[in-house]
């Protein structure tokens, strides 16, 4: 089910576009006739009604302030409208005449078109949408508004019932903290992106340069392949994603056997700035939908959305760090053992993911992939961390040493 609707500032009013499918306006009690068709000749007071819940299910803003409507007028529509495909033909549809009495639409398979007009202080403001009809249908209910700017420039936004308040045409103050919200609450949401950073410090003993040095490696890495993502250097094709889950899963598979055969030290950051490489595509998944939200501030958004990636980890190492050397010092088992317990239960929770997203792998449409060619640079990334994964783990494999923790002081 799809809402659409249609913004434009205008001089001293904002002018609102709303088409509404008739299934959300249940409970507005629209007349009706016969086996279930609207008595349109009846209309008009239910009209009405639904306007009102209308203006009550969305709130505009500007520069902050909530606005109140001025006026508003409503209409239904057949089914096969096409009127809001543009804001001018939805525009006059709407100053245009009604349908005729006669015509027949049954209750829940036509559309309530209706215009809002709000006073403003200026079209220059910056202008803020709140949709809050029927949140509790999430993602089965769409939203695809686009705002039109006074200079004419179109921002197309496509979001689900429930989603906060929309900047329509951001500062760069709004998209910058917006985005580093929105990765903040991804790493702390991704229990694989976790695991992983788990697996990179459960070897250390405190925090010193050389956990730095793996950190930051790990994201300049994710960073480069963020940046690739964002401007499109990436395969298009379903396939993509369920490839770089699969990997995903298979670094932190990768990470829990490194540590319980020998963890090497010395090119943790290396492996760590490998694997950033990928997580930073699994990164990209969630930044691609949000980044309609940035509107001409798309590096900006960017970079903070990478800056709310590495608060979040910070937060996370801030508590793992402390609870781990606790865990080493209370001395319930040996080192050994402790690590052991800790990397077979990620292990064992990073194999479960592989063969799920192995089946996911198989399942996914493949005939897309020949276009990953059109993104060369990309795939040279991948496949370097792919093989210089593979050639650590024959070496540490080729090699057979016991663990080799450093002790705590």
């Amino acid at each position: 089910m799809r809402v659409h609707a249609f913004v434009k500032p205008e001089g001293d009013r904002l002018h609102v576009l709303l088409r509404i499918p008739l299934a959300l306006l249940l409970n507005v009690d629209l007349p009706k006739q016969g086996p279930g068709y609207l008595a349109l000749a009846q209309i008009d007071p239910g009209i009405t009604r639904a306007i009102e819940a209308t203006d009550k299910g969305i709130d505009l803003f500007e520069d902050g302030k909530r606005l109140s409507m001025a006026q508003g007028a409503g209409r239904i529509s057949l089914p096969s409208d096409r009127s809001f495909d543009s804001f001018d033909s939805a525009r006059a549809l709407l100053r245009g005449p009604r349908l005729p009495d006669n015509s027949y639409v049954f209750w829940n398979q036509g559309y309530f078109d209706t215009y809002l007009e709000y006073p403003i202080q200026s079209a220059q403001s910056s202008f803020t949408f709140d949709f809050h009809i029927a949140p509790g249908l999430g993602d089965r209910l769409k939203v695809d508004l686009r705002y039109i700017s006074p200079e004419g420039v179109v921002r197309a936004y496509d979001f689900s019932a429930g989603s906060d308040p929309i900047a329509l045409d951001p500062r760069w103050q709004q998209a910058a903290w917006s985005f580093v919200k929105s990765g903040f609450a991804h790493i702390l949401d991704g229990p694989d992106h976790l695991l992983f950073l788990l697996c990179l410090i459960i070897p250390f003993r405190r925090l010193d340069w050389n956990l730095v040095g793996v950190i930051t490696a790990f994201t300049v890495g994710h960073t480069v392949t963020l940046l690739f993502a964002a401007y499109r250097f990436v395969p298009a094709g379903d396939w993509f994603a369920p490839v770089v889950e699969f990997l995903i899963a298979a670094s932190i598979l990768y990470m829990a056997v490194e540590n319980l055969v020998r963890p090497d030290m010395r090119r943790r950051w290396l492996v760590s700035g490998l694997f950033g490489l990928v997580h930073g595509f699994g990164f990209s998944f969630l930044l691609q939908s949000q980044l309609q939200f940035a509107g001409s501030h798309l590096l900006l958004s960017l970079l903070a959305f990478n800056i709310g990636i590495e608060l979040g980890q910070v937060l996370v190492l801030l508590i793992a760090m402390p609870a781990l050397i606790l865990l080493y010092r209370t001395h319930v088992a040996s080192e050994k053992v402790i690590t052991a317990v800790l990397c077979l239960l990620i292990g064992h929770t990073a194999w479960h993911w592989l063969t799920e997203r192995a089946d996911a792998m198989k399942e996914a449409d493949w005939s897309t992939a020949a276009d990953a060619l059109t993104a060369p640079v990309l795939l040279a990334l991948l496949l370097l961390a792919i093989g210089a994964a593979v050639r650590v783990m024959l070496k540490r494999q080729g090699r057979g040493t016991p663990l080799d923790t450093p002790r705590l002081d």
